[in-house]
């Protein structure tokens, strides 16, 4: 992981001397990216900033990298984990290097724009080709390693985040408000409608995943290669379901050893689902110090991932860190816009932030760190998401809910035709009546869905995992993105997708012997949503809260801000939120960001590696946990402290009911609607000697009940916000 900037002339002529001053702005903006290098070089029309974080080739692989004749010249962000294989193949001296990178000159040199064809790994390219004065960009299958540019008539300016451009007073810096605001990534739309990945930015432009681009320096002509697309309606896979298991585990294990594969020391994110462990399971094999960090959050804790990432790395005899994330751990007001402006978008929210801490936590308790291997971008190939979007269901269900979602994303073209779906409850058109008059052919959902999960992991995840780990100078690893891996799945024939792709069945299968029957089946579930995610957005409702709402009130401080913001609304709804924490807090938060985008946009911050991100986290050492869990709940705020004085009382808007009869029925309602059914003792006996003035202790006596008989009640009723603490 490193960083690239860097700006040319297209109109013919050179860059003047002054130019040395824009290259060493854009270097120190990018510092954090790389803190063990940096190297400046201008040359006729081109100028490169290279910061470099060393993983391989630590002594001699300094980048600008040029060729022997002096024709051309490379910076390269990322790893090129086949290059060994590739380097065999030219006479030996044409590398003369260690650095994985390097092999990517004589490639480029004997196949053009053909260069990348056979290259494995994660990738932003810049070269500059002196002798067809041309300046190449290229990136990734997926689009791992980023590459930005903005571009006018007489000049180019690109780097590897968008704050660097803005170092260059002739790129624009304004939000585009009309992209983010209609982006299906911002609105959580329910849809297969092809949409490109955005930059969030006016006229500020990303290099296509898959894609080399050639510009021509003397005009600015420029030609568009993509060499690699995801070939979702491609061949189909042969072979029994057996053997297409079996060639997914022998591609997965290449991958993992590729990925495990460094001069430095590497670590791996662990939640304990299949995902990461199995990560965890091959990537042990490659590296004598594999140190394994888990997040320890409520969300974390009630979901399980806490406790099985610990199960895992203590069956794979791996050191776990357990990195705390207490009720009091609140993102301040300054350290969530320094977030912000690493992450560049809007989408920065709860993963972002837990990611970004647990790096800084891995990077201060293991200096020598440099790499982080991840378990991501899993689900969105290997039906992951399969058994959420059946609704309960099965894969014909999973099938059905796309075909609903291809409609949905056709209805857009043609709104009027959606009455026929929604005003009658059952289908009384063929999807293919849509396609009709939209003069276009009903694709197969399912190869939509893969295609919408390419370009999300584009706009979403590959972009806040390299930014959270840039942040710490760390370089992000995705064994799962390996192209081999993702035409495998994608190719699985349609009658067979049901048998292999539900809820990752190809990997569980390739895995079994790996790791435990118990994390080998394990439910997926989501990093902080489902069980325990009310402290996750309880969290981020106070920091919207904070100091009068001071994000929000910086949100709103541009005209464009207030142009498309509801100001009231927005108050109304933090001050809502702050009250009763829901899910709506990832909504308004997005909102919140792109008005402190624009506001940041328009006065610069200064460069990263200048400002404070605040106290490192801490871990929590857990030896045992069916031991030591009342006092695990208590120091994450999962469970206060029920001591024998306190006292709790119904939340204002929660009221305790029964309905007439022979048989009593109780309920707890929540404003006005009846959400619980209490019928066990002897939780409904305690809920009905709550009054908010007696103490735990007396009324637990006047019971004649243990705390333990209704302590798990207790806590979940308090961690709902159903109870609430009041003073006696």
């Amino acid at each position: 992981m490193c960083g690239l900037a860097g700006l040319a002339r297209i109109d013919g002529s050179d860059l003047r001397p002054d130019a040395d001053g824009l290259l060493s702005r854009m270097a120190d903006i990018i510092s954090h990216r790389g803190p063990d290098d940096r190297e400046l070089l201008r040359k006729g029309p081109v100028g490169l900033a290279f910061t470099r974080l060393s993983l391989v080739g630590p002594d001699d692989g300094a980048q600008p990298l040029v060729s022997a004749d002096g024709d051309l010249a490379l910076i390269a962000n990322g790893e090129v984990y086949n290059h060994q294989e590739l380097a065999s193949a030219f006479p030996a001296g044409t590398v003369r290097t260690s650095s994985d990178c390097e092999v990517l000159l004589p490639l480029y040199r004997k196949h053009g724009a053909d260069f990348l064809d056979t290259v494995r790994g994660m990738f932003a390219v810049v070269i500059h080709d002196r002798r067809a004065n041309q300046l190449v960009f290229a990136r990734d299958r997926f689009g791992v390693k980023p590459l930005y540019y903005h571009r006018n008539a007489e000049r180019i300016v690109f780097g590897s985040e968008i704050k660097a451009l803005f170092s260059d007073g002739a790129t624009p810096r304004r939000v585009d408000w009309k992209a983010a605001l209609t982006h299906p990534m911002m609105t959580a739309a329910p849809h297969l409608r092809e949409t490109e990945p955005v930059t969030w930015f006016e006229d500020i432009h990303l290099v296509p995943a898959g894609t080399v681009v050639r510009i021509n320096l003397a005009d600015g002509a420029t030609t568009t290669h993509r060499y690699w697309s995801l070939p979702a309606e491609g061949p189909e896979a042969t072979g029994s379901d057996e053997e297409i298991v079996e060639r997914y585990g022998e591609l997965f294990a290449q991958s993992v050893a590729e990925c495990a594969t460094a001069d430095t020391e590497i670590g791996l994110f662990l939640s304990g689902g299949i995902d990461s462990a199995s990560v965890a399971a091959l990537a042990a094999r490659h590296t004598d110090s594999l140190h394994t960090f888990t997040v320890l959050s409520g969300a974390t804790y009630r979901n399980g991932d806490a406790e099985n990432g610990a199960f895992v790395a203590d069956f794979l005899g791996l050191p776990n860190h357990q990195v705390l994330f207490d009720a009091d751990r609140v993102p301040g007001v300054e350290e969530w816009k320094r977030l912000l402006w690493l992450s560049e978008t809007p989408e920065c929210g709860p993963e972002q932030f837990y990611k970004h801490e647990l790096h800084r936590y891995a990077k201060a308790a293991r200096p020598e760190l440099r790499g982080m291997l991840l378990g991501a971008a899993s689900d969105e190939f290997n039906g992951g998401y399969s058994p959420d979007l059946a609704g309960g269901g099965g894969w014909p269900d999973f099938e059905a809910h796309l075909r609903g979602m291809s409609r949905r994303g056709a209805l857009l073209d043609v709104p009027a035709l959606g009455a026929w779906w929604e005003q009658i409850p059952h289908p009384v058109l063929r999807d293919d009546a849509v396609h009709h008059h939209l003069g276009t052919t009903a694709k197969d959902p399912y190869a939509q869905y893969l295609l919408r999960e390419w370009r999300k992991i584009q706009q979403y995840n590959c972009w806040h995992e390299d930014r959270s780990a840039a942040g710490s100078g760390v370089e992000a690893r995705v064994p799962f993105l390996d192209h081999r891996l993702v035409e495998l799945c994608a190719s699985v024939p349609a009658d067979r997708r049901g048998r292999l792709l539900w809820d990752k069945r190809i990997l569980r299968s390739a895995v079994t012997g790996l790791l435990p029957r118990r994390i080998v089946e394990r439910e997926k579930v989501p990093f902080f949503y489902g069980p325990g995610d009310v402290h996750t957005f309880r969290t981020f409702s106070r920091m919207l809260a904070q100091d009068g709402g001071a994000l929000l009130e910086e949100a709103l401080s541009t005209d464009e801000a207030r142009r498309h913001l509801d100001a009231d609304g927005l108050r109304t709804m933090v001050a809502h939120l702050s009250e009763a924490p829901s899910i709506d807090v990832q909504l308004v938060l997005r909102l919140v960001n792109l008005g402190l985008l624009a506001r940041m946009a328009e006065d610069l911050p200064p460069p990263l590696v200048t400002t404070s991100a605040g106290p490192v986290p801490q871990a929590l050492a857990v030896s045992d946990w069916d031991a030591e869990r009342v006092g695990v709940e208590e120091r994450i705020g999962v469970a206060p402290s029920l001591a024998p004085d306190l006292v709790v009382g119904l939340a204002p808007e929660v009221l305790l009911l029964s309905s007439p009869g022979e048989n009593d029925t109780w309920f707890l309602a929540v404003d006005g609607t009846l959400e619980y059914v209490v019928d066990e003792e002897p939780w409904l006996s305690f809920l009905r000697a709550v009054d908010g003035r007696r103490p735990l202790g007396e009324i637990l006596a006047d019971c004649g009940v243990e705390l333990g008989d209704v302590r798990e009640d207790l806590v979940g009723a308090m961690e709902h916000g159903l109870l609430r603490e009041s003073a006696a």
